[in-house]
């Protein structure tokens, strides 16, 4: 809840003069060693900070209002929240009206180690929670918060690697955990691994791990291939269903979908020919996309994955909104193929050029410029929380913005039903 909020007023209004909307909420993954999802981060629109921001003059229920317990479970499953509190937040308790065993409490850089900060902490810890310190740099200032502290947050963009190797030296041994955040390629990822730090955070796991050209595994050669049969604009259905024997779980898996009580389809699907029968062109076409990228999503973190499928499926929900309805298909694989080049270690243009692909997909997704291209930066500007970013471009499009916080919470919940 943003601090210009006061009761009784209309929804209150950002610096960058767009409305606020609660449910403005992005997520980050972060990772333990084995790069599986731990936790996420949730950044609110509530202020420069994306902090959870209630106003001195709100009502408990206006700032629980800000993020309810559906909302945790939507947004990160099993996994705990980092949810950012400031000094005011800190103060008004605002962390007790969430549970102690869903988030952790990360207390921003901005928050003073005065008594009484550290009195609120202790108070915090006393009561079960975990607190993490945000962009933790070492001073002996910071004494009293980093004894109470489960974890260290360690900007790597802001810290150099001398700074980053004295903080791991320091405290790697204790009962604390040093995460490393704003992790943006491989090789800072395995500089943190080296140097002791247990979590990571950043769109490391969204890069390729090598551009110079490579070949393609054989059994990710069979999926791509499937991906440019279906993508074609007439497909050859004959051609599908020989590739998918030559993967029988991969088919396996899409009759058992396709069966599911999920779909509800009026018969049972036994054959390719049945399924596009029964289901219809585009959506035929959707469903072996998705399960293609499923299929080469092996071997890499199953963030990507589910980090494709919500884009698909992000893109598809504002396209509407967007007046893009008529491009809905097209939109939808562009979120899905826009991590192929993290799941085949090959640059997006390398990957794009074998496939045969609508050309304002490929021009979005190469940087070029179109309506395209405008809701992948609308998507982008969600997963990094950058809403002043995302202002320019909802005004660009033309979309309602208070449709778009609704479009990334129903694509998590279809990601999520998807992949479990």
């Amino acid at each position: 809840m943003s601090p210009a909020y006061r009761a009784g007023n209309a929804q209150p209004r950002s610096k960058y003069g767009c409305l606020m909307h609660e449910k403005f909420i992005a997520r980050q993954p972060i990772f333990d060693k084995r790069l599986r999802v731990f936790a996420y981060e949730l950044l609110f629109r509530g202020g420069p900070q994306n902090v959870f921001q209630p106003s001195p003059y709100a009502s408990p229920s206006v700032i629980a209002d800000s993020i309810t317990l559906s909302d945790l479970q939507m947004l990160t499953g099993n996994a705990r929240a980092f949810v950012n509190v400031d000094e005011l937040a800190l103060r008004l308790g605002a962390a007790r009206l969430l549970p102690a065993d869903r988030i952790v409490v990360e207390v921003l850089e901005t928050v003073r180690p005065c008594e009484e900060n550290v009195r609120h902490c202790r108070e915090l810890r006393e009561a079960g929670y975990i607190l993490a310190l945000d962009d933790f740099i070492d001073t002996p200032e910071m004494e009293p918060l980093v004894r109470l502290a489960h974890f260290l947050k360690v900007d790597f963009q802001q810290l150099d690697r001398n700074a980053r190797e004295q903080v791991a030296r320091k405290y790697r041994t204790s009962s604390l955990s040093l995460l490393a955040e704003k992790v943006e390629t491989e090789s800072e990822l395995t500089e943190a691994r080296q140097l002791g730090y247990g979590y990571f955070q950043g769109y490391f796991f969204c890069r390729p791990s090598m551009i110079e050209t490579r070949d393609i595994p054989g059994n990710k050669l069979v999926h791509l291939r499937l991906l440019t049969v279906v993508a074609s604009a007439v497909p050859n259905y004959a051609a599908i269903e020989e590739m998918l024997k030559q993967e029988p779980s991969l088919l396996y898996r899409l009759l058992r979908y396709l069966n599911s009580p999920v779909l509800g389809l009026p018969g049972e699907v036994r054959s390719v020919r049945e399924a596009f029968t029964l289901l219809g062109e585009e959506e035929f076409r959707r469903w072996v996309s998705i399960f293609a990228i499923v299929a080469m999503s092996s071997g890499k973190p199953p963030e990507l994955m589910r980090t494709a499928l919500t884009r698909a499926f992000f893109c598809e929900e504002v396209a509407v909104a967007a007046g893009l309805g008529g491009s809905k298909a097209a939109l939808f694989l562009m979120g899905l193929l826009s991590i192929t080049d993290a799941l085949l270690d090959k640059p997006i243009f390398a990957v794009l050029r074998t496939l045969p692909v609508a050309e304002e997909v490929k021009t979005a997704l190469n940087g070029g410029q179109n309506r395209l291209h405008d809701v992948y930066e609308l998507l982008l500007s969600f997963e990094r929380a950058d809403w002043p970013q995302l202002a320019v471009v909802v005004r660009r499009l033309g979309c309602p913005e208070e449709s778009v916080p609704a479009s990334y919470q129903t694509a998590i919940q279809k990601a999520l039903a998807f992949s479990g």
